[in-house]
């Protein structure tokens, strides 16, 4: 078997883009490890995310809508499943490292709470110095998983976990891109691509939009249809970076064409508009807020209630009540809350059963 590793680093030189991230090439880990005989290091960062618990709790995550009726919403694990295979589209169409970009996709939402962006706003609100769940996401592989271990990824994949997030507007601009490898802005884009068409997709199943009404720019653009609209912001992103992914520009950056990303932006701030924030307000969405401040409150003020390995670095009881959340479930939270306070969830959910 041995030789196999080197076999594939060298094929990653010979195939890739001059500007691709080369798996010999990694800045490292934070603990140093000796290289594996079969596989690169990217891979070993892909195999390790995929057998954590945290990746697992992702199929019982909220990813919009808290608790839909219905066996065809999109979770948190379905959708972290799509970002990695259009995230792999990507990368293996502009001559990136796959196996960067995949390890990185799989563990960009493991920090997620539950009852999906709800949830994460309340922690947001909660926590001393705010939550971000692409920083929770980063703590989870660096310091959480494995039992406090940690699963000790490369430089790389850690830093496109950590910047996979995006504001509000365009997410092809900023500064802190000409920071980033190309891979990780592969992330970005492959998560922003991912959610925008199948939560469009879960609000028309919900109800809570119609297809006609999305804006006129981007149906004209971007389609009438989950795999049209998936399809078209792919193949603009791999048509717009060829240049730089090519090496003929100094400093590489992905991009999109000046219209579709334009329509884009507009289809995203429709879906905040419509969509995002008012689930927060929904009677689901309400009910979720009250079950994490519930939580938080409990755990802050009894932090004998969190188990014993949220305080293996001499954590605080606020960060401990925030970690052990954030790991959670969405019925897990339900039932641990119902744990400590029997009948709680039952009058929580009284007023519309």
């Amino acid at each position: 078997m041995s030789g196999v590793r080197e076999r594939l680093e060298k094929e990653e030189a010979l195939r890739l883009s001059p500007h691709a991230t080369l798996s010999a090439a990694s800045a490292g880990r934070l603990e140093p490890e000796p290289p594996d005989d079969l596989r690169t290091e990217f891979q070993r960062d892909r195999d390790r995310v995929l057998h954590t618990n945290a990746f697992r709790r992702l199929k019982h995550k909220t990813q919009v809508f808290v608790a839909p009726v219905g066996d065809h919403f999109v979770t948190r694990l379905t959708h972290t499943l799509e970002v990695a295979q259009i995230g792999r589209t990507i990368a293996r169409a502009l001559r990136l490292n796959e196996d960067l970009v995949e390890a990185a996709c799989l563990g960009h939402d493991v920090g997620h709470t539950p009852f999906g962006h709800v949830g994460e706003a309340t922690l947001d609100g909660l926590a001393p110095g705010g939550f971000r769940h692409n920083e929770q996401s980063l703590r989870i592989v660096d310091t959480l998983a494995k039992e406090g271990r940690g699963l000790n990824l490369t430089h790389e994949t850690r830093q496109a976990i950590l910047h996979h997030s995006k504001p509000r507007g365009s997410f092809m601009e900023g500064a802190e891109l000409d920071a980033l490898t190309l891979e990780a802005q592969v992330v970005r884009v492959a998560d922003a691509v991912a959610y925008l068409a199948h939560d469009i997709a879960d609000a028309v199943r919900a109800g809570a939009l119609r297809e006609e009404e999305l804006p006129a720019d981007a149906r004209e653009l971007l389609g009438t249809r989950h795999s049209q609209r998936v399809d078209a912001m792919v193949r603009d992103v791999v048509e717009a970076s060829w240049a730089a992914a090519e090496g003929a520009v100094p400093r590489p950056r992905l991009a999109m064409s000046r219209e579709v990303e334009r329509a884009v932006v507009d289809l995203r701030e429709f879906m905040f508009e419509r969509v995002y924030l008012p689930n927060d307000h929904s009677p689901e969405g309400q009910e979720a807020i009250r079950v994490v401040e519930f939580l938080y409150g409990e755990f802050t003020a009894r932090p004998d209630e969190i188990p014993e390995r949220y305080f293996m670095r001499g954590e605080t009881p606020e960060r401990a009540a925030v970690d052990y959340i954030a790991g959670m479930t969405d019925q897990f939270a339900l039932r641990t809350a119902e744990g400590l306070r029997p009948g709680f969830v039952t009058e929580l959910f009284a007023g519309r059963v």
